[in-house]
């Protein structure tokens, strides 16, 4: 695979890094997940659904041993992946200064919400905060309502762990020239506004230029907007262009030469009650029946069961089952040499590799009975957890 032979240290944290470091390890990267000891109380509150491909090493970084282990381990790693606010690694004595010191092909990968610099540095939060900050959560919502945070998708992952992995790979391949490593500073804030870099770039057009939920891709055109169909479920509606409005226009058996023109602004809520009692009328396959054959860009809102049973989806192999049968997404992009191989063995315990990785890392047994004697690390006895 791509990334075959690249040495990844996850430090273990919530939803943006392990995304980050499944990226990563779909694409062939050796990651190991770097836990706290699973008796801390930190372990037991973290839940990582991320894990895919990865192993596990429990180590207790409070501890000055356990700390010196992460030290030797980033002395051998490609990359490292940090969660933390800014502050603690340094506290720990395993900032970048002295990593990339020992190390200096080191990729130093700081995954935050607020970046390392700037007032909000230390803060605590979340997708919903770093999105209201990045200026990209005035934009989202319906007229005449708060403004609504899709889920923690944009910023936790867009902005976060996708835009952190483009960071790492950036970064390896210009370590390929200059056989030098680099700290990346990989902000949610910064790069979910990146990620909206349309949004601040079409300013100028009249794409925004009505309050929130009145705008072309908004909710506020009734050829961009999602209707319920008479079995309780819904139909996407992106029908932007003259060539695919007339088509929907067609489909709903609607007259084109009876309607207002499509950019009638004034007009957009009394079509939006009209298109919306169309599609009251027949169930989501009777319009998917009517729609799929053309380019009016209607499409059935599915949900995550019917999606992975949906024909186009299955005839691209989009999702995937594990061992125990699990059911998520194949990695994208596909590659058309090196596709990504995802594992579908079970997720790893916390420090279900421990003693396998410290010695494939050159620790001796004695160095690694000693470490677990003195609680730096966790060694799992894997019958107890089967």
């Amino acid at each position: 695979m791509a990334l075959s032979g690249v040495r990844v240290l996850e430090l273990a944290g919530l939803a943006p890094a392990p995304l980050c470091g499944m990226i990563l390890a779909d694409f062939g990267a050796q990651v190991l997940r770097v836990d706290r000891p699973s008796r801390s109380a930190a372990a037991l509150a973290h839940t990582d659904v991320q894990a895919r491909g990865k192993r596990s090493l429990a180590l207790d970084l409070k501890q000055p041993q356990g700390a010196a282990v992460l030290r030797r381990l980033c002395g051998q790693a490609d990359v490292l992946i940090e969660p933390f606010r800014h502050g603690v690694m340094e506290r720990l004595g395993l900032g970048p200064e002295v990593l990339l010191q020992e190390n200096p092909r080191l990729i130093y990968a700081r995954l935050t919400g607020f970046g390392q610099t700037g007032k909000y540095a230390k803060s605590a939060g979340h997708d919903i905060n770093y999105l209201a900050l990045s200026g990209v959560l005035s934009k989202l919502g319906r007229k005449n309502e708060n403004p609504y945070a899709p889920v923690n998708l944009l910023a936790d992952f867009g902005g976060g762990g996708v835009m952190c992995a483009l960071g790492i790979v950036i970064a390896l391949f210009e370590r390929a020239r200059s056989g030098r490593g680099q700290v990346i500073d990989a902000s949610m804030v910064e790069g979910v506004a990146y990620l909206s870099s349309f949004l601040w770039k079409s300013q100028n057009l009249g794409l925004w230029s009505q309050p929130r939920g009145e705008n072309l891709l908004d909710s506020g055109a009734p050829f961009y907007e999602i209707y319920r169909t008479s079995d309780g479920k819904f139909m996407a509606v992106g029908a932007i262009e003259p060539k695919f409005y007339n088509q929907l226009i067609k489909g709903l058996g609607l007259n084109l030469d009876e309607l207002p023109s499509q950019m009638s602004f004034s007009h957009w809520p009394e079509m939006k009650k009209k298109f919306a009692s169309v599609f009251a009328q027949r169930t989501q396959a009777e319009w998917c029946s009517i729609f799929d054959d053309t380019d009016a860009c209607v499409t059935p809102v599915l949900s995550f069961e019917d999606a992975a049973l949906h024909q186009h989806n299955k005839e691209r192999n989009s999702f995937i089952k594990n061992d125990e049968e699990e059911i998520s997404p194949r990695p994208a992009p596909v590659l058309s040499r090196t596709p990504a191989v995802p594992s579908c063995k079970r997720d790893p315990f916390i420090g279900e590799h421990t003693e396998e990785i410290l010695l494939e890392f050159g620790f001796t047994k004695q160095e690694i009975d000693k470490l677990n004697s003195d609680k730096a690390i966790e060694l799992k006895d894997l019958k107890a957890n089967l």
